[in-house]
């Protein structure tokens, strides 16, 4: 009977190192995210401490309610074999309560504005001589209220031997070329794209503010992509999803059946090849028959 209180006691005692275990746990800078979520009113209001948040992925997003101090959000994904890399962050639409600065050679320099308009927000990139570690310094307004305010944006690093300007649509550029693909780069689309698609396209529409237009596509089928932007329209059961490209590229609604190909930034899909279906589909063939094609890839 004298041993029951000691097991008790011992019991007591596992539970509380699991608690501070998952305590722990619970803390920002404890563990490797992609995207992280905090509110200001849970910091001590006498502490002039700044938090410290740590992303180690590629992309992800941060959502910052009821700002208040300062946060430091630091980016270190596994990017050592990238020579040049850009970083890109889009905020929120609804994005309150702080501005955004990139810490630069010792200096900050001004990425997001609370005072700018919503409207006129655009995704703001920087080039990094050490894409291993960059950190951004989200600064809180003051506030004479607590109304709900949320400093929310996405980012997203982008890497490319070619790369080295700090404007996103230069960079889209890259991806979303103009000209013809060759075979090789056609048969590379097919293979590494974030969606590969067989459609048609149903209307073009053009934003010259911004320099983009918008490709609305008609889908026969679905052979990879990365999230739902294709989805199926629940009134008519047909499949569509808009894809975005330069306005210098000048696509123009036409008839044909096409495979679209490209990859995915801020949940947007940007064109990158998109040639007629029967002709990569020839490209594919010939290759297979040379042992030359890089994948292996079902077009039916």
């Amino acid at each position: 009977m004298s041993s029951l209180p000691w097991r008790a006691l011992r019991s007591r005692r596992s539970a509380l190192a699991l608690l501070r275990l998952w305590l722990l746990l619970l803390q920002p800078c404890a563990a490797d995210y992609c995207s992280w979520k905090g509110s200001g009113l849970s910091w001590d209001p006498h502490s002039r401490a700044v938090e410290q948040v740590h992303l180690r992925c590629t992309e992800g997003s941060l959502e910052w309610l009821y700002p208040a101090r300062a946060l430091r959000v630091i980016l270190e994904p596994n990017l050592s074999s990238a020579r040049h890399t850009a970083v890109c962050i889009k905020p929120a639409s609804h994005f309150q309560g702080a501005n955004i600065y990139v810490e630069q050679e010792g200096q900050l320099h001004l990425l997001v504005s609370e005072a700018e308009e919503p409207h006129l927000r655009q995704v703001s990139c920087f080039s990094t001589r050490t894409p291993q570690r960059v950190a951004l310094f989200l600064q809180a307004s003051p506030q004479r209220d607590i109304s709900r305010r949320t400093a929310s944006f996405q980012y997203e690093l982008l890497s490319n031997q070619n790369t080295t300007g700090t404007d996103f649509q230069r960079m889209a550029l890259v991806e979303a070329m103009c000209r013809p693909c060759d075979n090789m780069e056609l048969l590379m689309a097919i293979c590494s794209s974030d969606f590969v698609v067989r459609g048609s396209i149903q209307n073009v529409s053009h934003d010259v503010e911004n320099n983009m237009s918008q490709v609305e596509v008609g889908v026969r089928q679905v052979y990879r992509q990365k999230n739902q932007i294709f989805r199926e329209d629940k009134s008519t059961g047909e499949w569509q999803g808009p894809v975005k490209t330069l306005l210098q590229c000048k696509v123009k609604k036409g008839a044909g059946d096409f495979l679209f190909t490209g990859n995915e930034h801020f949940g947007e899909a940007w064109l990158g090849c998109a040639p007629r279906f029967k002709e990569v589909r020839a490209v594919y063939q010939t290759a297979s028959k040379k042992g030359s094609n890089p994948c292996e890839f079902q077009f039916d």
